[in-house]
């Protein structure tokens, strides 16, 4: 008896993540991810694989412009963003929509 044959699979367990600004849950890809590296401070990770401590954002304008204007991002780091931190982190702010839309 072959016991595999009447069993389906499971689908994979998609690893789920959490923005440190509006605290929304999403899957971990479609997060952005933050490292915080002792050699080159904040960085922004791509591949969501360098080591360090990390915290993800949402592509929401508002949850960026939150993460550079409050310590929230700094407080989910255990850190203090420099001038350059926030300048990276910045420039690596995706293209969103400048204009909220009118409801």
């Amino acid at each position: 008896m072959n016991r595999s044959a009447g069993k389906s699979k499971r689908p994979r367990r998609v690893p789920q993540r959490m923005c440190v600004v509006c605290r929304s849950t999403a899957d971990k890809r479609s997060l952005t991810r933050l490292v915080r590296t002792p050699d080159d401070g904040v960085q922004l990770d791509p591949t969501g694989k360098r080591n360090g401590r990390g915290a993800y954002l949402c592509d929401q304008r508002a949850c960026w412009d939150r993460a550079l204007t409050t310590n929230v991002l700094a407080k989910a780091l255990r850190t203090t963003l420099t001038a350059a931190d926030l300048e990276r982190i910045q420039a690596a702010q995706p293209e969103l929509d400048r204009e909220s839309p009118s409801r």
